[in-house]
């Protein structure tokens, strides 16, 4: 695969932008491995490290003011906001949550609540069956 210099370009932009390199593989049809490397090779910003990510990330969005009522399109979500979706995408004010999202997951801690249910069920075997005693 050869780097052109519309994918280096590309590649710029979306690191910038801090999007993920596994993202940015996959918007320009390359491997995680091969961004990184293209990446440390172009001299572009280091990162923080994903595992150590969430004080950085909570830094990053402090610093970001979103304007009240505002209403995000998809084209102005970041890594560091949420994308949950409200209202109808075939209606013309359907947007995007935007808030800051939680370290490590999409969506702010409001819509995380909602997305993340965890199970309270007792009693469940491995199948979702209940144990006989």
């Amino acid at each position: 695969m050869g780097w052109t210099e519309e994918k280096v370009s590309e590649l710029t932009k979306l690191w910038d932008e801090g999007i993920t390199t596994g993202e940015i593989g996959k918007r320009l049809g390359v491997s995680k491995n091969a961004v990184v490397g293209k990446a440390h090779r172009l001299k572009l910003k280091g990162r923080p490290s994903p595992i150590k990510r969430s004080s950085s990330v909570n830094k990053k969005a402090k610093e970001i003011a979103k304007p009240k009522n505002a209403k995000l399109s998809i084209l102005d979500l970041t890594a560091i906001t949420c994308r949950w979706p409200i209202g109808d995408p075939e209606n013309p004010d359907f947007h995007f949550c935007g808030k800051k999202a939680v370290a490590g997951k999409p969506y702010c801690k409001e819509h995380s609540e909602l997305a993340y249910v965890v199970s309270t069920r007792r009693g469940s075997g491995a199948n979702g069956k209940k144990k006989r005693k």
